[in-house]
């Protein structure tokens, strides 16, 4: 799958209109779990099979998700033996075929869909990841035969490497591993997955890795926005915190503070737009996968950036009011002169 940001805001509704699709299929009700529910059900839209170069593509589905966020995901059959996924998963991995498709299909979509975008940006971040969805391996029910027999050649494939691993990095790879039942199956990476499951059983775990790649993506996003904007603030203040200067402030606060209530406000809708309906395995699960691709992290810096942003903020306001005080006291200071020469010297008159 291959995920954009762009823009602020998808309005689904009016896409929905102008790609003229039924409603039922636009806005599925939820996931293959019904304990697992989108608060605005992203629009999803079919794509054809088509031939590249990594191979041959069976179809699969444009999602439209209301914080602006665009995920192609490609349907690439296999069937074969481990080596041979082993050599498809190194090549897949690091192949750039599928995001310059992916990349073609979103701009044309979305040059169709245009009204139905708010803000667009004008250059689009990415995020990638593949899902090795596996149904049946010969030899093997339960999961722990899986791990026991082809721990290796699963670490090698969420790696995407041709050659073994070593024993620490193979265990590395399968400490992230995660089951519901006994017959089911995941091993997290962060570019990568591997899926042991039933095709139904596996639509929610699908799910589930693409909305935390697309958090990710949003948290990207904003700390981008908030590192132009402190550097924006910052070369201001260089240039001076005078009179006049610390008069121009109020304006450069007020955009700040538009911005951090904007962020903040996107922040908290891209948290909240998934909900787990007493479903804590799934909660576990989204957490465990939010971790390894690094959700957190990106997560936490936006947090300190919005904090730093608020602190100067206040720093700015409290620079304009000292300057505009400043000001006032200049010019009651001017009127008392001019009184207490008018006073002393009665008025001024030309001839």
């Amino acid at each position: 799958m291959v995920l954009y940001d762009v823009c602020e805001e998808i309005r689904l509704a009016e896409l929905g209109r102008i790609l003229g699709a039924p409603a039922a299929a636009l806005f599925p009700q939820a996931t293959s779990s019904e304990r697992i529910r989108f608060v605005r059900p992203p629009v999803r839209e079919p794509i054809e099979g088509a031939e590249l170069e990594g191979g041959v593509c069976a179809g699969g589905q444009i999602k439209y998700y209301d914080y602006g966020v665009v995920s192609v995901t490609f349907d690439m059959p296999f069937a074969g033996k481990w080596q041979s996924l082993i050599e498809l998963a190194s090549r897949w991995l690091w192949d750039s075929t599928f995001e310059g498709h992916a990349l073609r299909l979103v701009r044309q979509k979305l040059m169709r869909a245009a009204q139905a975008l708010a803000k667009p940006y004008p250059e689009w971040l990415s995020e990638d990841y593949v899902i090795f969805q596996i149904h049946e391996v010969s030899g093997t029910t339960a999961p722990g035969d899986l791990v026991s027999q082809f721990g290796q050649q699963i670490a090698q494939v969420v790696r995407g490497e041709v050659v073994p691993l070593s024993d620490s990095e193979r265990s590395e790879v399968l400490q992230s591993r995660i089951s519901y039942y006994q017959n089911d199956l995941a091993v997290i990476g962060w570019n990568s997955a591997f899926v042991f499951d039933t095709a139904v059983g596996a639509q929610a775990t699908t799910e589930l890795l693409e909305y935390a790649n697309s958090q990710l993506l949003e948290f990207r996003h904003y700390d981008e926005l908030l590192s132009r904007e402190l550097e924006g603030v910052y070369r201001m203040l260089e240039k001076g915190t005078g009179a006049l200067a610390r008069w121009r402030l109020a304006h450069e606060a007020t955009r700040l503070h538009t911005v951090l209530l904007e962020v903040t406000e996107l922040t908290e809708h891209t948290e909240n737009a998934i909900k787990f309906l007493g479903d804590m395995f799934s909660a576990r699960f989204h957490r465990m996968v939010a971790m390894k691709i690094g959700v957190p992290d990106y997560k936490n810096l936006v947090s300190q950036k919005l904090r730093t942003a608020e602190e100067l903020y206040h720093f700015m306001v409290d620079q304009f009011h000292q300057g505009r005080a400043f000001i006032l006291e200049a010019i009651v200071v001017v009127i008392l002169v001019i009184e207490l020469a008018y006073y002393f010297y009665g008025p001024v008159s030309y001839h």
